[in-house]
């Protein structure tokens, strides 16, 4: 399942000008060094000891490990950064969410050892397991994380989430038990997010190619309390400024229903953006993909569902 993913695509957003602890580990992951990348660590945890930093750091060494296929290394450092983190924990009274560098190490961890699981073909342990996180940590910011690898391994097949559409842009959406029987694209999408803008023009263009054959796409997306350059926004200025985004660069999704809810963020784990889910005419999740995918892919994907 992420086995053909190479380091250098999972690594691919590092900043060489970050600097700090987490970069230069990430930078060092990125040259395929595990082990310049260990002594950055050891250096740090000589003069810091464990913090937060450091554990998302550790985590990064867990991906890396990962994205080479090396499971049993992977696992090492996914439980050590658990186990550390869960002592970080204790100390702020069970607050994950009180510093971001412990959430994203903890939701690392817990994907990691999922991945792990899953590679060794023990899908069930690994699903059990990132719903246990899910009992655990569901209040908390890594929800969508977690749901997103559970979806990555159990959702096709099964019935797509209902999505909550009394907020909404544009045109009102259809709830997905109205539209069985017709194929579904939903576009989890940011106002923030680059890839999305990118992916936008390639899902115009399947659209006008399917839509006459019943392909219905939706676009749903979320507040998430900011508006441009990250300054702080009202749910209304937001709202506002999100229409600004539709008109500038989807103006050829412009009549794309937008249902505008967290609830759906995390039903389908949509904690990447853009995610392409594909609903066929049973209503079933016919696949479920974080991230953007290229015209001829997408449009084979597409291509099966109508067909079907």
């Amino acid at each position: 399942m992420w086995g053909g993913v190479g380091i250098a695509v999972l690594l691919c957003a590092f900043t060489a000008a970050q600097g700090d602890l987490v970069g230069d580990v990430r930078s060092r992951l990125a040259q395929n060094s595990f082990s310049a990348a260990d002594a950055e660590l050891q250096t740090y945890k000589t003069q810091h000891g464990v913090t937060p930093e450091y554990l998302e750091a550790l985590s990064w060494m867990a991906r890396g490990a990962a994205a080479t296929q090396q499971w049993e290394r992977a696992t090492s450092y996914a439980t050590e950064t658990r186990s550390l983190a869960e002592q970080e924990l204790a100390k702020s009274h069970g607050q994950l969410d009180a510093n971001p560098h412990l959430a994203t190490a903890v939701g690392a961890a817990y994907e990691v050892q999922a991945q792990a699981l899953a590679a060794k073909g023990e899908q069930t342990k690994a699903v059990a397991l990132l719903k246990s996180a899910l009992v655990k940590y569901g209040s908390t910011s890594i929800r969508a994380r977690l749901q997103k690898n559970i979806n990555l391994m159990a959702m096709v097949g099964h019935p797509a989430p209902p999505l909550q559409v009394a907020q909404y842009l544009g045109s009102k959406p259809a709830t997905v038990a109205s539209l069985k029987g017709s194929p579904v694209l939903l576009f989890f999408w940011a106002h923030w997010c680059i890839d999305c803008k990118a992916e936008a023009p390639v899902i115009a263009r399947l659209r006008q190619e399917f839509g006459p054959e019943g392909l219905v796409v939706i676009g749903p997306t979320k507040l998430y309390g900011y508006a441009a350059q990250g300054a702080d926004a009202t749910p209304a200025a937001e709202r506002a400024y999100i229409e600004s985004v539709r008109a500038k660069y989807y103006a050829s999704l412009a009549d794309m229903p937008v249902p505008i809810s967290k609830q759906n963020f995390d039903a389908y784990g949509a904690s990447t953006t853009p995610t392409l889910v594909l609903v066929n005419r049973a209503g079933e999740v016919a696949m479920y993909h974080p991230g953007a995918m290229p015209y001829d892919e997408l449009r084979s994907a597409v291509q099966k569902v109508m067909a079907r």
